[in-house]
This record gives C-alpha cells, structure tokens and sequence, in this order.
C-alpha cells in the first residue's frame, strides 16, 4: 500500500483574556475555541485542577476521548470485514495522568472499557479477539507513548 498523508487543519483562539492578559496567573481564563471549516466550536479549558472550567473540556479528556473514538472505528470496521454484526457498542474509558516535579506531567496509560453487543452468540470468542487487531490499526493508538489497554464486554441481546 503507497503511503499518504492526510493533514488534519483547525483553528484554537484563547477566549479567557480579563482585560490585562496574563499579567497575573490567577487573573486570566483558560478558557478557548476551537474550530474547523463545517463544525461547531468546540469550548475548551483546562482541567479544574488547574484553574480551568469544568463545563468545558479539557485537553486530557479529549485525548482519552480520541482514543476512544479511534478504537469505536477501527473496531467497528474490522468487525465488518470479519463478519462480526455489532449492534452496540458504548465506552468508558479512562486514563491516567500523573504529574511529575517542575509542573510537567503525563499519561501513564488509557484503559477502554468497551460494552459491545453482537448479533449471535457464534461471534462472541471473534468479537473479543478483534479488539487487539482494532488497536493495531487506531491511528491514535499508534500516536501515543503509553500503552493503551482494552477491558472489552461482549454482549448478546
């Protein structure tokens, strides 16, 4: 397969200056936009914990969410190739930062946490074992320096 690229292009504006910047740490919001051509902004701050605003999200969590959202697609698709009728999938992932001295900090892991139901119970054993061939193939995954681990549930209606 020839190798491509595809470029992923948006635009983050700060949204959080008070009137004098940040002239002092307390005194500014976290607070941000993100946008793309066709999509609604996306509000943006950072975690409480660090003075951001809970009713938006936060960095953190959209990366455990793109790995989600990463694996809900890969694993959907290679289910199909395969001949796994999935017929609901919800996730509950999770993920682990932990702070380091001087401020800095990183993720120590992402656990994905998917319920999926499948259409017969001939496909359960297949529909677990596809989740290790998912991850092999989500592009954030693949992106990530920590591991990224799956606690599947596979259900029957």
């Amino acid at each position: 397969m020839p190798r491509t690229s595809h470029r992923y292009a948006l635009e983050l504006t700060w949204t959080g200056d008070r009137g004098s910047g940040t002239a002092d740490y307390r005194g500014y919001s976290r607070a941000h936009e993100v946008t793309a051509p066709g999509l609604p902004p996306l509000l943006g701050s950072a975690d409480p914990t660090f003075r951001g605003e809970a009713g938006r999200w936060n960095p953190e969590q959209l990366l455990v969410a793109a790995l989600s959202q990463c694996h809900l697609l890969a694993y959907l698709h290679v289910c199909a190739v395969a001949g796994v009728v999935v017929t609901g999938y919800v996730d509950r992932p999770e993920g682990v930062l932990t702070r380091t001295s001087g401020g800095g900090g990183h993720f120590t892991e992402v656990v994905l946490r998917p319920r999926v139901t499948v259409a017969a119970a001939d496909q359960v054993d297949r529909a677990r074992d596809l989740h290790s061939e998912a991850n092999r193939q989500c592009f954030v995954a693949n992106s990530v320096n920590f591991p990224v681990r799956h606690e599947p549930v596979i259900l029957l209606p």
